[in-house]
């Protein structure tokens, strides 16, 4: 299992460390004991299912993030359980030549 709280990623502000049903297996920073972000995730990753059985196979998604101006969600499937890595956002001047970031968005 990753180590996110003695080794974290750059610019990680928290984790989470899900079992497939959704119960917290290990959390830190902004993330410590947060039940309700679990449940939230949970509720995504049921949602991406329920959308179309033809496009998404049970679990077949297997990254998910949600973007918004400060800061980023990362959720990624492995081993039977569910990542979730909160991080700061760097300003990226490529896209819109503003200094500004995107906004929000969700990519899967």
């Amino acid at each position: 299992m990753l180590d996110l709280d003695r080794h974290p990623l750059p610019d990680q502000l928290g984790f989470l460390v899900l079992s497939e049903d959704g119960s917290v297996h290990a959390s830190g920073g902004e993330l410590e004991n947060d039940e309700r972000s679990a449940s939230i995730i949970n509720n995504l990753l049921t949602l991406t299912e329920s959308v179309d059985s033809t496009m998404f196979n049970a679990r077949s998604c297997r990254k998910i993030s949600i973007v918004f101006t400060d800061h980023s969600y990362t959720i990624c499937l492995s081993n039977k359980r569910v990542y979730v890595v909160k991080k700061r956002n760097r300003m990226d001047t490529g896209a819109n030549n503003t200094g500004e970031p995107e906004g929000h968005s969700i990519l899967a």
